[in-house]
């Protein structure tokens, strides 16, 4: 783990990441075009977004080893496919279902962390990761697997779940040798023309799709994208990728706050029990993660 102290306490730009993921699905559950045509434009007008911002940092491309990038094309096409997957899956099951699938990303990255980073997590960092899969649970009861097209659905989010954990841990390895602005600025070049390649193959339209859509394309862009995922890299290369992962378990909470009060998508009693699981168990992990800044901290002050 990277041992650099942030210049802000982390908790500021979670708790902003967090609510900017929450908007996602509703966003995507408003558009009506296809999933990967949503993903394409996300990542262009993104990468757009950037760029004036950049000079210092593309200047630094040529310095990229080979093996970088390698680990940066891997990087962006298991974005590519987190999105494709994930987007897809809300086109068959509720926000609800898909979010809370999604919140099982913290238990790969622990795994995946373990075996490449060797990253023990303490025991109040376990229990608050037990307490909020078990709230994570909860809110999808009643609604995962109720017919064959949500079970379809619940499949994409995991397989997609599985494919943005590999991307994180791909992108806490990078991280050290490549600043966040250029990781994020060339995986999302890269999982942009990984959806031009796919949508070309398929012959999708790339262009015929009326105002309102391409509102939503820059929405997605600027929201999710700018504010959560952007956010979430550059926190990478202070705190450890479980910490990450740990906070899009507030995702199914917003979410599902947002799709009742837009699609009337109504929370049951289970919802409601497992988001406050879900906040309890974020705090928990989130306050043992600070306690190890501390010690960092003091260690450094005392050597």
């Amino acid at each position: 783990m990277n041992k650099t102290l942030p210049p802000i306490s982390p908790v500021i730009p979670l708790i902003i990441g967090m609510i900017a993921i929450s908007f996602s699905p509703i966003l995507v559950r408003y558009s009506d075009a296809p999933a990967a045509i949503q993903s394409m434009y996300r990542m262009l007008f993104t990468v757009l977004l950037m760029l004036p911002f950049g000079n210092k940092h593309i200047r630094m491309i040529r310095t990229i080893t080979r093996r970088d990038w390698l680990l940066l094309s891997l990087a962006g096409f298991f974005l590519a496919l987190h999105f494709l997957l994930w987007m897809e899956s809300l086109s068959y099951t509720s926000i609800a279902s898909s979010t809370i699938i999604l919140a099982l990303e913290p238990v790969f990255v622990m795994v995946g962390a373990y075996m490449v980073f060797k990253d023990r997590a303490n025991k109040i960092a376990i229990l608050g990761l037990v307490i909020a899969l078990a709230g994570a649970f909860c809110v999808g009861f009643g609604d995962i697997g109720l017919s064959q097209t949500a079970f379809t659905g619940d499949v994409l989010s995991f397989l997609g779940t599985l494919a943005v954990a590999i991307n994180m841990l791909i992108a806490k390895r990078i991280l050290s040798r490549i600043p966040s602005y250029l990781y994020s600025l060339i995986v999302f070049t890269i999982t942009f023309a990984c959806f031009a390649v796919y949508n070309l193959a398929l012959g999708t339209s790339l262009t015929n799709y009326p105002s309102t859509e391409w509102l939503f394309f820059l929405l997605l862009a600027i929201v999710p994208t700018v504010f959560g995922h952007m956010i979430f890299n550059w926190l990478l290369q202070y705190v450890k990728p479980t910490t990450i992962s740990m906070s899009v378990l507030a995702e199914p909470v917003g979410a599902s706050i947002l799709g009742m009060i837009i699609f009337r998508e109504m929370i049951t009693d289970f919802q409601l029990v497992g988001g406050v699981f879900i906040m309890i168990g974020l705090l928990l992990y989130l306050k043992s993660e600070q306690r190890a800044q501390i010690r960092i901290s003091d260690s450094k002050l005392s050597s």
